[in-house]
């Protein structure tokens, strides 16, 4: 992964997890949790997936749907 790779990967991180804490009322460090746990956030590490490309608002409807589809 180069540093490139590693700085969008952070972004979008930091992106999603302010969406989660905002929209499911929860502090911050949980949120951080929640999508650290979550399929997704594996799938934004790989970098093979080629997820982060994409904006932060893509990953975090991947993140709803996962959510929605677990409960």
């Amino acid at each position: 992964m180069n540093k490139t790779q590693k700085h969008l990967i952070e972004y979008i991180t930091r992106d999603v997890v302010c969406f989660i804490s905002q929209d499911y009322n929860m502090p911050i460090d949980t949120a951080m949790e929640v999508f650290f746990e979550s399929e997704v956030f594996e799938k934004l590490q790989d970098i093979e997936s080629g997820l982060y490309t994409e904006s932060a608002s893509y990953v975090y409807e991947m993140y709803k749907t996962e959510r929605k589809n677990k409960s």
